[in-house]
Parts: structure tokens; C-alpha cells; sequence
């Protein structure tokens, strides 16, 4: 294929007045597509800019895959390896790359076969992305196959990446058995780890629920690596997510000395991703964990705060005020947002654990270190405090954040509601869950049913504002909407045939919402549907849900017990009726 020199030069003739820079341009790009084009087995194929012949290939190929033509784009391939030209590893990254981040694991293993044909040896970077590719596709057995493959018959062992990459996506699809065969490939290889392979570590350990491994991580770290803040982050959040709050806590305490010591090496992305700029380098630390005095260089900082679990009683040493002015030049630093995510893990901590005497703490450290509380900030604390100030202190906590322009969690909101619910101020607690915009589970609104017995209408409007958020009731919940509507007329007059009508209409429409939502009875919601008809004298209805519920209650090896028997023998005394 060429192009005509008449063409560039109706090009250069249009260099003149308004069309300069629009022709100039036009100009440009025809000299650069006839440098660039090339004829392989039949197929034109186009370069860019100047690039090598092989890139402009394999950016063809891409842009075939993009469009969804993978017979175009696998056609291409196969041209592509019978030419004429002398290809190597690096001549399919710019695919590979594409594959990677697609994924299109499918792709990748067509684009290794043809390799394998050619007998082009991979490099690491080849390597890595086609275990990338599989790993991101959720395709961890092939991936462990083809690394497998590739030591048996090649001799090729993976590298560190490869073994992150791969640990990475056992921690994201929670496949422990095959981290457990990559750690072991690792130890046989005497492969080392870096930070990225204690981090995804954490996550198996977390996901796992193993507070000894994330100690037996945290020893391994400090033989190898001097602390830093990302890592103490990474750490904090480990720790608070298995509820160990004093481990997280005494961690905090490293990364504020950190902080102070000027220390940071944290940096952000353009993507606003924050990690740590420090070379990865190992250096072994000098700290241990539960120290609470940290050596950080010439000038030594010491946050020693005697902190109690048990009692919640934390005494701040006065070196803390100190901290203030330290921390003033880093206000605008990424190490201040690492600070305030790591308090804010360590104050959900603590609404976990009741500890509300650490959660007061944390809120004065945010100030003294001129931290600005966000709104997660503010749930965790609301949160541990509540359950021992009650929900005034969290009402004025809402205040403070409207003053500042911060929109409350629906989980704080959530969280107030049921304090407010426990002391029957009802109508706060219903205006705080209309403000509910999201809830992920029905606890609140089951804390406001219980409270509002006797007051129907209460409940009717709790429970289309459920509806309306897409809220599935647990078991919780049916078994107080059998108490509060199972009867119609109890306990104020004696049931009648019209009551008896609505009672089978309202627990037939509750008993099929469980059927829909796959809900079974409980001993509990049995009971109530059983004293329900007994409190309306449906005394056939009764003996017939007896004998239902103890065939149900068979099924799962458990019996039904004394009480159960006694609402039904109460109701038929009450009705003037013996079996």
C-alpha cells in the first residue's frame, strides 16, 4: 500500500492563511502512516507515530479485542508469528498488558500457545502478566498449572511479583488452599517477602479470622523491616477487624510517635491511592510490639499512654500536647490522612468493644493533632459512646457535626435510633430511621417494633419504611409481628368471628412473607402465633398449629418444651375447653 505524492502535495499547497494548522496537521500524520505500513502474509498492517512494525501489530490486535472481534483479533495473532520478522517475549507485552488488565485469560493462554510453537522464551514481565491475566480472570488453578508447567518442563521458577500477584487473588476469591501451596513453592524456593506480600498476608489472616497469624506476621515484619506508616496501617486495620483493640491501639500509639519523628515517606497517586515511598528495602526493626516508647532517631518521642482494656480507663501522659505544634507543618501531608483512617479503625474498635473511656481519648488526640473528624469519625465515636451516656450525648454529637457540615452514616443514625428506641422516645427514634437511607440489616427497626407494642400504626409506618429500603425481616422481626398483630381484639374484648377472620387473614399474610423470604419458625414466633390464638379463643386453629409445630420441630431433633405446652393449656382454660 503506498500513498500517492500527488496527495502530500495537495497537503503542502493548503499551507496558507486559515488552513495552516489544520493542513500542517494533516501533513504530519500521512508522513507518519507511510513510514509506517507493512505488508505480512497479505495483511496491511499499520504503525504509529513512528513506533516498531511488531507494536503497531500487537496495537491492532488490542484494538480488535476491544471491538469484541476476537476471530479478527486471534487471525492477526497467528499472521503475526508466522511473518517474517524475528519476534521475542517483549514483542507480545503491549497484548499481554491488554490481557491483564481486561482480563481475557482466554487470550493470554491462545497468545502463550503460539509462543510455545515459536519457541520464544517468556521474561518476567511476559510472565507476570499472564499469571496476572489468569489470576484476575478467578482462574487460580490454571494459574497454578501453568506456573507449575513452566518449572517442570522450562525451569522456569517464579519471581516475587508472580507469587504477590498470585497471593493477592487466593486473599480476594478467599481460596486458602491454594495460598497455602504458593507459601510453600515460596519456602522451597527460599523466595523472601516484601511489603506487598505481608500486606496480602494480613488479608488471609483477617479473612481467616487468625489473630495468632496476624501477631506471628507482625514478629516475622520487624525481623526484616524497620516500621513505617502505611505498614502500621495495614497492621491497625488487621488487629481492629479481629477485635484485638489493644494490639491496634498500641500499634496507633507507634505510628503517632512515627508521625512526630518526621518519618512519613507517605505518598498519593494521581488516583489518590496512598502508599508508602520508602524504598523497599529491608531493614529490621528495633521496636516490639506492645512497646509503648518508640525510638525514632536523635529525638526520641514517647507516646506513653497507660491504657487499661478491661476497665476503659486510658491516663494521657502529658507529652501529648506537645505533639500539637510538631504535627502543625503536616497538616496538608498524606501522613495526616493515614492518621486519621488508622483513629477512625481504632474508634469502630472500640463501639465494638464498649470501650467508650478510649473512644473519648481518641476524639482529644484527633484535636490535639489538628485532625478534622470526618463523618466515619463521628459514627465510630457516636457509636462507643452511646451505650454508656445514652443517645443525648449522640444527639449532641449531631449537632456538632451539623455545625460543621458533616451528613451523619446511616449507621450512626441506625445506632441512635435504638438507643432512643431502649428508652421509649419513640418519636425521636422513628424521625431518626425515616432519615435511613440505606440499612443492612433489620436490628433498628426490630429494637423500634419491641418498643412500640401496642401502638399498631407506630409499627405499620416502621414497616414500610423497610419496604421502601428493601429491607429482608430476619426472624426477629416476624416473631414480634406475630405479639402485635397475630390478634385483633385481645386484650380488650373477647375475640368474635369477624375478629377470628382478620387473625387467620393477618398471620396467613405473615406466614407467607417468611415463606417468601425463606424464613423459618422459631420457638419463639410459634409461641407468639400460638398465644395470639389463644388470646382470640380460635381454640381449633390453636390445636391444629400444635400439632404443626411439633412436626416442624421434629425435623430438627428439637422438642418444644414445657412453655409452649403451657400457652396452649392456658388458652384452653381460659376457653372452657379440655382435650
Amino acid at each position: 500500500m503506498r500513498i500517492p505524492l500527488r496527495s502530500i502535495a495537495d497537503t503542502l499547497c493548503r499551507f496558507k492563511s486559515g488552513e495552516l494548522e489544520r493542513g500542517r496537521g494533516n501533513f504530519i500524520r500521512r508522513l507518519e502512516l507511510c513510514r509506517s505500513v507493512a505488508t505480512i502474509n497479505g495483511n496491511v498492517f499499520l504503525g504509529y507515530g513512528g513506533e516498531p512494525l511488531t507494536k503497531s501489530i500487537q496495537v491492532q490486535i488490542v484494538d480488535a479485542l476491544r471491538l469484541g472481534e476476537r476471530s479478527r483479533a486471534s487471525s492477526l495473532l497467528l499472521d503475526f508469528g508466522n511473518g517474517n520478522q524475528s519476534l521475542k517475549a517483549n514483542d507480545f507485552v503491549y497484548i499481554l498488558n491488554y490481557c491483564a488488565r481486561s482480563p481475557d485469560p482466554l487470550f493470554v493462554m491462545e497468545t502463550w500457545r503460539l509462543m510455545e510453537e515459536k519457541e520464544i522464551d517468556l521474561n518476567n514481565t511476559c510472565y507476570l502478566l499472564m499469571v496476572r491475566a489468569l489470576c484476575r480472570g478467578g482462574y487460580l488453578e490454571e494459574a497454578c498449572k501453568f506456573m507449575k508447567f513452566l518449572r517442570e518442563n522450562h525451569g522456569t521458577y517464579p519471581f516475587l511479583p508472580v507469587y504477590n500477584c498470585f497471593l493477592g487473588a487466593c486473599a480476594k476469591m478467599k481460596s486458602i488452599i491454594h495460598a497455602n501451596q504458593c507459601l510453600d513453592l515460596m519456602e522451597l524456593q527460599r523466595v523472601g517477602k516484601n511489603e506487598i506480600t505481608y500486606s496480602v498476608l494480613l488479608k488471609l489472616a483477617v479473612w481467616q479470622q487468625d489473630l495468632s497469624a496476624v501477631r506471628e506476621i507482625w514478629e516475622d515484619y520487624i525481623k526484616h523491616y524497620s516500621l513505617n506508616i502505611i505498614s502500621l496501617r495495614r497492621f491497625i486495620w488487621s488487629f481492629t477487624r479481629l477485635k484485638d483493640l489493644k494490639s491496634a491501639y498500641e500499634t496507633l500509639q507507634h505510628m503517632v510517635a512515627l508521625a512526630i519523628s518526621g518519618k512519613h515517606f507517605v505518598s498519593r497517586t494521581d488516583e489518590g491511592r496512598l502508599y508508602s515511598s520508602r524504598l523497599d528495602i529491608p531493614i529490621p526493626s528495633k521496636s516490639e510490639l506492645g512497646s509503648l516508647n518508640v525510638q525514632s532517631g536523635e529525638n526520641e518521642q514517647s507516646l506513653a499512654f497507660k491504657f487499661d482494656i478491661d476497665s476503659s480507663n486510658i491516663e494521657r501522659s502529658k507529652s501529648i500536647s506537645a505533639t500539637v505544634g510538631m504535627l502543625n507543618n503536616y497538616k496538608n501531608l498524606p501522613v495526616m490522612e493515614v492518621l486519621r483512617l488508622s483513629i477512625n479503625d481504632v474508634l469502630h474498635a472500640c463501639a465494638q468493644a464498649r470501650a467508650y473511656g478510649l473512644a473519648e481519648q481518641l476524639m482529644m488526640l484527633i484535636q490535639n493533632l489538628g485532625l478534622q473528624p470526618s463523618s466515619h469519625t463521628y459514627d465510630g465515636f457516636v457509636r462507643a459512646i452511646i451505650q454508656r451516656r445514652g443517645f443525648g450525648a449522640g444527639m449532641e454529637m449531631l449537632k456538632v457535626m451539623e455545625e460543621r457540615n458533616l451528613k451523619p452514616h446511616d449507621s450512626t443514625l441506625a445506632a441512635l435510633s435504638v438507643q432512643c428506641s431502649k428508652a421509649l422516645e419513640l418519636d425521636l427514634a422513628e424521625a431518626l430511621l425515616e432519615q435511613v437511607c440505606e440499612c443492612p440489616y433489620p436490628y433498628p427497626f426490630n429494637a423500634f417494633l419491641e418498643a412500640c407494642d401496642n401502638m399498631p400504626k407506630r409499627a405499620l409506618r416502621i414497616l414500610a419504611k423497610m419496604r421502601q429500603l428493601k429491607l429482608q425481616p430476619d426472624i426477629r422481626t416476624y416473631e414480634l409481628l406475630f405479639s402485635m398483630f397475630g390478634n385483633v381484639n385481645a386484650p380488650y374484648e373477647e375475640g368474635n368471628r369477624l375478629s377470628h377472620v382478620d387473625s387467620r387473614k393477618r398471620i396467613n399474610a405473615i406466614e407467607m412473607d417468611m415463606a417468601k423470604n425463606g424464613v423459618q419458625h422459631s420457638h419463639l414466633s410459634m409461641k407468639n402465633l400460638l398465644k395470639a390464638l389463644g388470646a382470640e379463643g380460635m381454640t381449633i386453629e390453636l390445636l391444629q398449629y400444635l400439632h404443626v409445630a411439633e412436626n416442624l420441630f421434629c425435623h430438627t431433633n428439637t422438642k418444644l418444651g414445657a412453655p409452649m405446652y403451657n400457652v396452649v393449656l392456658h388458652s384452653l382454660v381460659e376457653a372452657n375447653e379440655f382435650p
